[in-house]
């Protein structure tokens, strides 16, 4: 792994949160060794990642992370890269202030934006205390700049490069601390400022930040919000189907995402889509209209998501079913849960559940040694019939054969074998660790209607991890290519057939992993579905007269019990 200070990483993560994650091309310009792309990579694997490096060491180190790595003078060559489609998100990390003509070089490089294009621009903060502190002092600036930003010539330099500013963050390795210093500095020089017409308060927020981080595009675009509700965390679900595509979606400059639990009212009408999403709610009687009629008059169309059977949950008896007659459209993670939905409300997408990053590989260092991972919640009657399988296989391999278990404290116990490790239900970081620490995950699943409308979630997240999944041919049976990347079984004895195989040839085993591990990188990554997930919700807002006139149908049905 590239190591980094500290505080550079602190930026380097704030940055990474702003590069929009659906881009197919970036372009970081004076990339060093390219710690931010180093980054991004896990997490959009598909995208094509272009470098420009005037230092020959550091364009050396960066070119493992990146696709293209171009050494040339960006203020004496022309750009280096013909992208025909454009750009979709041009860096300039901490670059502009050493440049001679830096916004005769944004000019330039803005004709190679795509039409969706965006820069991402890091600069240091002329009005920052230390800087002052070190002109009155008569010591050089730090890293000998040769320009410095304000907030108010930054805005006027990128407008007159004829660039929309999308929003802008200021930064310093630490806020509050920065925040406390300038406003020490400032009563410090009060006198001074206070000569000069300058309110010491207004200078100590400007002095605060060491630098300005600015999203600009290229062309307008609608701004969006979207809200979310999510519901306590439950193993991990609840972060893969609300936090992950909510934040995934926010690095998009024209959309301000967040999860929350409060419906903000605001300005509405055409100039700002808003967007509402109910996680798994359990809305019924006045209380449920409640809350859908607060979400529609603050101007937000409501959105439910669900991804279970609504019949398994009891709210259904008691009027739950407004849940998704209330709301303008629902959205879920596969295509027989769309189809259990469709009789309420027949405005769906699906949306399959995704990894927002790949996980650094860290299984199959002991030839000797294999670990089955197995979590789940409420899946007895699922692992109950293969137990006699597994121990036979358990005592059979002795040592070779552990066992990671997290939650089902019954399929723990009931292993026949002292090679096992028990964890209770945990957070989705601890939980994905578990399952890349092991070299197959166990995922059975009885053949019923409950089970068959479940999403392969288990078998993405240990295939991210290069962990073989030894699968039911239910709702996996559409995802694994049986012995390319996963194994399949249909019964105990083909069960027992599959794992012998895995104990008696790790390195095919491995192999398999590799496979799933390639496929997760180029077909199921949350990156993929950002352009779609915001194409659908605009298209909500589009037909939002037809959809609240459906809506209100549907809810006068509900009413009447028509």
């Amino acid at each position: 792994m590239l190591r980094v200070p500290q505080a550079l990483q602190q930026r380097l993560s704030d940055l990474l949160a702003r590069i929009p994650l659906s881009a197919l091309t970036v372009l970081d310009v004076g990339c060093g060794g390219g710690a931010l792309v180093a980054a991004y990579r896990p997490l959009n694997p598909r995208a094509h990642l272009l470098g420009i490096e005037i230092e020959p060491a550091a364009a050396a180190l960066a070119a493992t992370y990146f696709d293209q790595i171009a050494g040339t003078d960006v203020e004496i060559e022309p750009m280096p890269f013909d992208i025909p489609d454009g750009i979709d998100c041009i860096i300039y990390n901490e670059i502009l202030e050493h440049l001679r003509d830096p916004w005769g070089l944004i000019r330039r490089h803005a004709e190679a934006l795509s039409p969706n294009g965006m820069m991402l621009i890091c600069a240091v903060n002329e009005d920052h205390w230390r800087f002052t502190e070190w002109h009155l002092r008569g010591l050089p600036s730090e890293g000998n700049p040769q320009h410095g930003f304000t907030v108010e010539q930054m805005q006027d330099s990128l407008a007159a490069a004829g660039l929309i500013l999308c929003d802008m963050m200021a930064w310093a390795p630490d806020m509050d601390a920065n925040a406390i210093s300038a406003g020490r500095f400032a009563a410090a020089q009060a006198a001074g400022l206070e000569g000069l017409g300058i309110d010491p308060a207004e200078y100590a927020r400007r002095a605060a930040p060491s630098h300005l981080i600015w999203r600009v595009r290229k062309e307008p675009r609608q701004r969006m919000i979207l809200s979310s509700t999510m519901l306590e965390p439950v193993a991990g679900v609840s972060h893969v189907r609300v936090v992950y595509p909510i934040q995934a979606i926010g690095t998009d400059p024209m959309v301000q995402a967040s999860v929350t639990n409060l419906v903000t009212t605001g300005q509405s009408g055409d100039r700002i889509a808003r967007l509402f999403i109910l996680h798994r709610p359990s809305l019924f009687g006045e209380q449920g209209q409640d809350t859908l009629q607060r979400i529609t008059d603050a101007g937000f169309l409501a959105i439910t998501e669900f991804d279970d059977l609504p019949e398994h949950f009891g709210m259904m008896q008691v009027g739950g079913a407004l849940s998704f007659y209330g709301a303008h459209a629902l959205q879920t993670s596969t295509i027989a849960m769309a189809d259990a939905l469709r009789p309420y409300n027949r405005e769906i997408a699906v949306f399959p559940n995704a990894m927002v990053a790949l996980p650094e590989v860290a299984n199959f260092t002991d030839p000797n040694t294999l670990t089955l991972f197995f979590g789940a919640l409420n899946r007895e009657r699922d692992w109950l019939p293969l137990m006699p399988a597994i121990n036979a296989i358990a005592a059979m391999a002795g040592e070779r054969l552990r066992f990671q278990v997290v939650h089902d404290r019954g399929f723990f116990e009931a292993l026949a074998t002292p090679h096992k490790a028990f964890t209770p239900i945990c957070d989705h970081e601890t939980y994905l660790r578990l399952v890349g620490g092991s070299e197959i995950s166990f995922m059975p699943l009885s053949d019923n209607r409950f089970n068959r409308a479940k999403s392969d979630l288990k078998f993405i997240e240990a295939a991210a991890c290069r962990t073989v999944a030894l699968a039911s041919s239910v709702v996996y049976g559409d995802s694994i290519e049986d012995g390319r990347t996963g194994l399949i079984f249909r019964d105990p004895v083909q069960f027992h057939a599959q794992l012998l195989r895995l104990l008696a040839m790790p390195e095919w085993a491995r192999d398999l992993g590799d496979a799933a591990r390639r496929y997760v990188a180029e077909e199921r990554m949350l990156a993929y579905q950002v352009a779609p997930r915001i194409a659908w919700y605009r298209s909500l807002w589009a037909r939002r007269e037809v959809l609240d006139a459906a809506r209100r149908e549907r809810m006068r049905r509900y009413q009447t019990g028509n």
